[in-house]
């Protein structure tokens, strides 16, 4: 029998105009949980098999440039790579090709390939587009979402409450474990809009490493911010509001533009390669931006 969890009453903090129902004693269980997550497991071991050497190249440098250990402009050399991760040069070489399918790596002449770069207005575009698409996919899932998706939805916000409370791991770690709840939440929101069109192009416009980044920059109160605004967007679709769906969630991706945006201003800096480098996670102890979260939004089993 799967574990059951529940969230106790949260006080609105933001748009109380919008008097959405606070995410209430909410029970979740394991069985929708469908996206394996490494960092917060509720379950018994989940047994594992060996990645092909294609799959784990692609998965390994494809965590390196999103965790900004390969950053933007980077020269990525087949031989380095594929010394560095105990593998072939052709995986490596095939892995590449992958991620230059994906926007993350450019190939250049003279130079092969790069992790890619962007100016600040391209941050500015990127979100602006996504925000827009995510809105139209949070409207469309008030009115589509099956129970076994909201499950799941559900399931990605239980993981990034219990994701804030880690204080036994290192700054990257709890960054992992938050972006990676945050990443079924709005995976769950898109499956439960059901447009395969509006899918595809979601995939191309969300910025994973830029997501990544946005979440190293987040202080304690941003990041609770966040998982507020996603327990309010889940009470607008279940409700079936979607035009409130679509307001919250346009809003709170925009969130994480301006995070970003601020910390180049902050920075004086128009290089947003700035965003790759220490960030509010590393300089804070695990006590400053975790806290006692567990005694606000309480996640124990029942």
């Amino acid at each position: 029998m799967a574990k059951l969890y529940t969230i106790c009453d949260i006080q609105s903090i933001l748009c109380p105009e919008l008097a959405i129902p606070a995410y209430k004693n909410r029970i979740v269980d394991g069985i929708g949980f469908a996206v394996h997550q490494p960092h917060i497991q509720r379950r018994g071991t989940v047994a594992t098999t060996p990645q092909a050497p294609g799959q784990a190249a692609y998965s390994q440098i494809r965590q390196a440039i999103v965790e900004g250990r390969y950053k933007p402009g980077q020269r990525l050399i087949e031989q380095r790579i594929a010394e560095q991760f105990s593998l072939s040069r052709t995986p490596v070489r095939e892995a590449l090709r992958r991620l230059e399918a994906e926007g993350l790596v450019l190939s250049e002449p003279n130079r092969g390939a790069i992790v890619r770069t962007l100016s600040m207005e391209d941050v500015s575009d990127l979100y602006g587009l996504r925000a827009r698409l995510e809105a139209y996919a949070a409207e469309l899932a008030a009115e589509r979402i099956d129970p076994a998706t909201q499950k799941i939805l559900d399931a990605g916000i239980e993981d990034f409450a219990l994701a804030l409370t880690l204080t036994s791991v290192d700054a990257v770690e709890r960054v992992r474990a938050v972006d990676t709840a945050n990443s079924q939440i709005h995976r769950a929101i898109m499956a439960a809009a059901k447009h395969e069109r509006l899918s595809r192009l979601l995939e191309r416009t969300t910025d994973v490493p830029l997501v990544f980044q946005a979440f190293r920059q987040y202080d304690r109160a941003q990041t609770e911010r966040s998982h507020l605004f996603h327990q309010l967007i889940r009470d607008a679709i279940v409700a079936g509001d979607g035009p409130r769906a679509s307001a919250l969630m346009h809003e709170h991706v925009l969130q994480g533009r301006d995070v970003l945006l601020a910390h180049l201003a902050a920075t004086s800096s128009d290089e947003v390669d700035e965003l790759f480098g220490v960030s509010a996670w590393e300089t804070a102890g695990p006590g400053e931006l975790a806290g006692n979260l567990s005694a606000e939004y309480p996640a124990e089993p029942v």
